[in-house]
């Protein structure tokens, strides 16, 4: 990169630089004529200074009034002249700014996935995101200025001269007589200004997370080449903050031009009615001059000026000191991840290490002149004590880390300097904790079959316009333009043809890492959108029924599950879910705050409840006060009965000591509203506090019904309603299927359900269909919704989809449990029989069931072999197996 911030902008903004010039050069010969405009008007029009009326101009004849209203308008035509060249020359330095910007992020961002693995021990996602996010934020309203605003500042400051004098009532009203249309207009312009601007904010949020996942991900990148989906998606992001700026600066200048506009018309109204009232004696020409040379101002170009040189300063150091963190020794050249070779060679034969050498950041030899090789069909293990170079030799052959010499072959290719589309797709790794995206599971399962956009996604009428403006903004900026949208899934890499086969093949493989249960419970616990996926929602509805009819069958399960029936109250469920009958959507009937909405207290009120659900609220209190007064706050009763925390017990204690029970009408509404919610959150059948009388039950059924037959219009969406036929589109699969409550008071209730829900998944051959939503389950920031076990075994499952023709493993099971690391190993050993699997192991006892041992020592490899002949002959491998 341009070392010097004015080099890099001529480099990519030159024709815009020059455009921008000759536009504020331009400029210079309106502003003069407008300038001059005045001594015509003053000096002919209205005094007729060696000039006799009429007058001849441009072939008609004018006579005094006029001539006067002629060269008034011609100086209104200069007003709109100039305020036209500052509003194209602001907003084109404002679009040629945030292009330069978008360029510059981009670039920053593609260093970043170009980093040495070893610069990120030393920076870190805090350090280098301020960088590309707020530190080079200024560079962009700088490099859109940089030649123009001197140049037109400069010389727009040679031309004004002038100042501002009022001494006329009439021209004073004059000057502000349009200012109700500035207090009109300008504040709801602002106010789409003010909204895109919290827009921009959370998109460059969202930028920064992105980021910090690149830097926190980075191995997983390089391992599966995934680096063009990664500039693709952040290309994607600066697209929508370029297209939020790009409208803030056509407002922003929008309201300049208004304001400038408006502004300039008082000369208008001087010329126009000063001009009038010298003509007819009623005003002094002196007082014109003075009411014109009001407008005319020095300070605003030369505070511009001086702003600018400030900012141009503050740019110059900040470029510089950007771009000198992102240059690293040793960074790969773009070429490394841009080729894309005309064919992915196979990786097959020998694998040949000759005097790999590697250093630290320290300087110290982590590989010394380390030299191996073994065939491409067996699965090799690596062992050594620790500081053996274990790690660092997994690393290099993986090809994460360069090594400093020496000489790494794979078959006839060269690893060192194989571009990272043969690497990324033909060589996998893991270490002992790989990282997850913060996206889908199914998206980090695919994640390395993501390099290039194989099959483009067709785009007609207004989306295929959006997608040439994508195009030509990408271009423009030196952006990727790869369709994020586009089907990313290399099916030949994976040994598949189609979607249905990856998928497929995605259920062995979660099979194989032993992650298949664990999707399972995570697609029971999801939802689905039934319009994008009627077929699951059908089969969902299916296995409802499928499951009622089990229950009725089965005398032992049938009063362990109380179904949702329209007209019936559910005693297993709570007065709020009964008032709903369904699934809140949104915070507009949130549990905690059912009391304060208004609907809910008129669906109450006209069911005769509002009194009722008082009295309930304060005797529940009553009770809880008298059931908890002693208790300690961990006791299991706050758990039990949710409605008052140990927190907010002492407030119900005061409520309760200073209300009187038969004058609830009369409370405050914050007590009232505290005493309402309460009764929202009981449920009969697990509280048995009694305050629920059959009576009660039948108007809150009645109130359900009215509930959803008078709900609003804009509350329509705020509730998905329970209906036997119909599948919950707020409500997880399971819970779409049981279509009720489990019973309190039942022993093992809720296994036993559970039980007959696993029947009945396996009766309808469910369980597939499950995984697959499951697979659509978000994992949170960094995998933080999964345990770690579970992304651990995400990130193995991604390195074996792939069907790489090397897998290396490091330490990738060390922090499972025994049985599990035992199974795992198993099932990777034998799916991998035949082909290259490389496995730096903690203990010289697993090694059993490889073909290939490596024992390392100092950086070196000390002895290799079968591990059936190291356990006769070698002393270094007994010695490790006694240390197991």
């Amino acid at each position: 990169m341009e070392h010097n911030i004015y080099k890099y902008i001529l480099r990519y903004s030159k024709k815009q630089q020059f455009i921008l010039t000759v536009l504020s050069i331009l400029s210079f010969p309106a502003l003069y004529y407008y300038l001059e405009l005045p001594k015509i008007i003053i000096n002919q029009a209205i005094q007729a200074n060696d000039i006799a009326f009429p007058v001849e101009y441009v072939g008609f004849e004018f006579d005094q009034i006029d001539f006067l209203y002629l060269t008034v308008g011609l100086f209104l035509l200069m007003v709109i002249v100039n305020q036209a060249f500052k509003y194209v020359i602001n907003v084109y330095q404002g679009i040629t700014g945030e292009r330069m910007l978008r360029r510059l992020r981009y670039e920053l961002y593609c260093r970043i996935l170009r980093f040495p693995i070893p610069t990120f021990r030393k920076k870190s996602p805090g350090e280098i995101i301020p960088m590309i996010t707020s530190e080079v934020e200024p560079l962009g309203g700088f490099i859109g200025e940089a030649f123009a605003l001197p140049i037109f500042q400069g010389g727009y400051l040679l031309v004004i001269v002038s100042f501002l004098v009022v001494q006329n009532w009439i021209m004073a009203v004059a000057a502000i007589a349009l200012y109700p249309l500035q207090a009109y207009f300008i504040p709801k312009l602002q106010k789409k200004v003010n909204l895109l601007g919290k827009t921009r904010v959370r998109l460059v949020r969202t930028l920064s997370d992105r980021l910090s996942e690149s830097v926190s991900g980075v191995e997983e990148v390089h391992a599966h080449d995934a680096s063009s989906n990664m500039r693709a998606n952040f290309s994607n992001q600066l697209d929508q903050i370029y297209t939020v700026r790009y409208r803030i600066y056509l407002l922003k200048f929008v309201i300049k031009f208004l304001n400038n506009f408006i502004q300039q018309l008082g000369p208008f109204f001087f010329y126009g009615i000063g001009g009038t009232m010298v003509i007819n004696g009623t005003l002094e020409v002196g007082t014109l001059v003075a009411a014109i040379g009001a407008h005319k101002e020095m300070a605003a170009p030369w505070k511009e000026l001086l702003s600018y040189y400030q900012r141009r300063e503050d740019a110059r150091i900040k470029y510089e000191q950007v771009i000198e963190q992102f240059e690293p020794a040793g960074m790969r050249d773009a070429d490394n991840q841009l080729i894309e070779p005309d064919e992915i060679p196979k990786l097959t034969g020998e694998m040949i290490a000759s005097n790999i050498e590697l250093s630290d950041d320290t300087g110290s030899k982590t590989l010394e002149g380390l030299s191996t090789r073994f065939n491409l069909n067996e699965r090799v293990a690596i062992i050594g004590p620790a500081g053996s170079g274990r790690e660092a030799l997994t690393h290099v052959l993986a090809r994460l880390i360069d090594p400093d010499r020496g000489r790494l072959m794979a078959g006839d290719v060269n690893l060192v300097t194989a571009p990272e589309a043969i690497i990324g797709r033909k060589i996998s790794y893991v270490g002992q904790h790989g990282y997850v995206f913060n996206t889908t599971l199914g998206e980090n399962l695919y994640f390395g079959l993501k390099h290039r956009p194989l099959h483009e996604k067709s785009y007609s009428g207004d989306a295929a316009q959006e997608r040439q403006t994508y195009i030509k903004n990408a271009d423009l900026t030196g952006n990727s333009s790869d369709d994020i949208n586009a089907d990313w899934h290399d099916y030949k890499l994976a040994g598949v043809e189609n979607e249905e086969e990856l998928n497929a093949r995605a259920l062995k493989i979660l099979e194989m890492v032993d992650l298949s249960e664990d999707v399972y419970r995570l697609g029971l616990r999801s939802t689905i959108d039934p319009e994008k996926a009627p077929e699951t929602a059908e089969l969902v509805l299916s296995a409802r029924r499928r499951f009622f009819e089990k229950i009725e069958n089965d005398p032992s399960l049938k009063n362990m599950i109380e179904a949702f029936e329209q007209d019936q109250y559910n005693t297993n469920a709570s007065v709020a879910e009964n008032l709903l009958f369904g699934t809140p959507v949104g915070d507009e009937f949130h549990l905690d705050r059912m009391a304060e909405n208004k609907y809910v207290q008129k669906i109450i009120e006209e069911a005769g409840l509002t009194e009722t659900f008082l009295k309930m609220g304060y005797q529940v209190a009553t009770l809880m006060i008298e059931l908890f007064a002693d208790l300690p706050p961990d006791h299991e009763f706050f758990q039990l009965y949710g409605f008052i925390s140990s927190d907010d017990l002492p407030e119900y204690q005061a409520m309760i000591s200073r209300i009187d029970s038969e004058r609830l009408d009369n409370l405050r509404e914050e007590d009232r509203l505290r005493f309402m919610s309460l009764p929202f959150k009981v449920i009969p059948s697990r509280h048995r506090l009694g305050v629920l009388t059959d009576d009660i039950e039948e108007k809150i059924v009645a109130a359900r019904h009215k509930f959803a037959e008078e709900l609003p219009p804009h509350l329509q969406n705020s509730v998905a309603f329970f209906d036997a036929d119909a599948y919950n589109a707020a409500t997880n699969l399971q819970d779409n299927i049981l279509f009720g409550k489990i019973a309190f008071g039942f022993a093992q209730a809720a296994d036993k359900i559970g039980a007959a829900l696993a029947e009945v998944v396996e009766e309808m051959s469910l369980r597939d269909t499950i995984i697959a939503v499951g697979l659509n389950f978000t994992v949170g920031t960094a995998g933080a919704r999964l345990n770690a076990t579970q992304r651990q075994k995400i990130c193995i499952a991604r390195a074996i989809i792939k069907n790489p023709d090397i897998l290396i493993l490091n330490q990738a099971t060390s922090s499972f449990d025994a049985s599990t690391q035992t199974r795992l190993m198993n099932n990777i050993l034998e799916d991998f029989k035949g082909r290259c699997l490389i496995w730096s192991l903690d203990h010289a006892e697993k090694t059993v069931g490889f073909d290939h041992v490596l024992i390392m020592r100092g950086g070196r490899i000390v002895e290799q072999g079968r591990p059936e002949k190291l356990k006769e002959d070698s002393a270094p491998y007994k010695e490790l197996l006694a240390a197991s």
